[in-house]
């Protein structure tokens, strides 16, 4: 069994990657915000490099068990402190995330709940669904990121999510140097303002990106 320290420490590695990949994502997804004919593809041969690519394959199996050994990881922490009568973790170098601190739990929840239903939409459908073929012949994913982003009530799931992604970074940015041991009181302001910037322009620029193909799409 892995100590509790332990579980922290993997779950900080994990995140950190997660947060990686985020970025990657995002980059790859300002390809949408680009006028539509071009968009079109460019953003489909983008995923036919990225599904072909045997390094990225290699990459995607790491992510998919990030994810998993995450989540897992966060609902033990979650549960051994309930048991022991405290919360996820409060810190009062921090308080602008006590908050999220205290409801690390329904976040990830949240988060997890989206990821299925994102997986299911987009990566279920590209690698088993029968998607048509643009000019170039690669599979058309444009088409089903703006069929998918049509639906008003799909773009408010999305945008919410986003709002429950960037609690949970700010937090866990924070809490990750800090379990890592380079919370240095020198450099704290410092890694407090880079989380919540990074946090804040992934999370705005994937919402962003959503309201975006709703409404130019109508």
């Amino acid at each position: 069994m892995l100590s509790t320290l332990a579980r922290k420490i993997l779950m900080c590695v994990t995140g950190f990657f997660l947060s990686f990949f985020l970025l990657i994502h995002f980059l790859g997804n300002l390809q949408l915000f680009l006028p539509q004919e071009q968009a079109h593809l460019q953003f489909n041969a983008y995923s036919h490099f990225l599904s072909g690519n045997i390094l990225i394959k290699i990459v995607s199996y790491f992510l998919y068990a990030s994810i998993i050994v995450h989540a897992v990881d966060g609902l033990i922490i979650t549960l051994k402190n309930r048991k022991s009568g405290g919360n996820y973790k409060t810190d009062n170098r921090k308080r602008a995330s006590t908050w999220a601190s205290r409801n690390m739990g329904i976040l990830g929840t949240l988060i997890l709940i989206f990821l299925v239903i994102h997986f299911q939409n987009f990566w279920y459908v590209y690698k088993f669904g029968h998607l048509p073929l643009d000019d170039h012949g690669n599979k058309d994913l444009y088409i089903l990121v703006i069929t998918v982003f049509k639906e008003w009530w799909y773009v408010l799931i999305y945008v919410v999510s986003m709002i429950a992604l960037c609690y949970h970074l700010i937090h866990g940015i924070q809490s990750a140097v800090r379990n890592l041991g380079v919370f240095h009181p020198k450099f704290v302001k410092w890694f407090k303002n880079a989380g919540i910037a990074y946090s804040l322009i992934i999370c705005c620029g994937f919402a962003l990106m959503s309201i975006y193909i709703f409404f130019t799409n109508r």
